[in-house]
């Protein structure tokens, strides 16, 4: 049996959260009570906002120019945090935060030089160190013809 750990892994991970959770009550009492509570609690608001968040992150993504999948690991990792601090325990709860403290999501657009869009972004540093290179885009007054006048 290959995976045989795995599945040992598996089925004493409640074991030890159970145990974890009973060694801190007697240790502090009845605040593991209010400390699972409110892990529960905020575990589900993630999952809730996250459910609603994971189409504008993504849309986002495929708009600034950066891959889709990073975006969607991002939600999965989120999702699985929420899932985790849902999860009764400690061990959960530890892994939980390590999920959502892993940085990633929170970088900078990157510059694309085929779109206008990013033209009033400052200069990159890769550019240079004097290059003072101006943004493309021309300011400038517009007159707004009829209708009629165009056809």
């Amino acid at each position: 049996m290959r995976f045989g750990w795995i599945v040992l892994l598996l089925l004493s991970f409640p074991v030890l959260e159970a145990i974890g959770i009973f060694w801190a009550a007697s240790a502090i009492g009845g605040w593991v009570l209010v400390w699972l509570l409110l892990a529960a609690v905020a575990g589900v608001m993630l999952i809730r906002v996250e459910r609603v968040a994971w189409g504008a992150r993504l849309l986002f993504s495929v708009q600034s120019g950066t891959h889709p999948l990073g975006a969607l690991f991002a939600s999965g990792r989120i999702l699985l945090a929420g899932g985790l601090l849902v999860f009764p325990g400690f061990l959960s709860d530890a892994i939980a935060l390590v999920l959502l403290l892993i940085p990633g999501t929170w970088g900078r657009r990157k510059v694309d030089p085929l779109r206008p869009a990013n033209d009033d972004m400052p200069p990159s540093p890769s550019k240079g160190e004097g290059a003072d290179v101006m943004p493309t885009t021309i300011n400038g007054e517009f007159k707004r013809e009829p209708d009629d006048l165009l056809r």
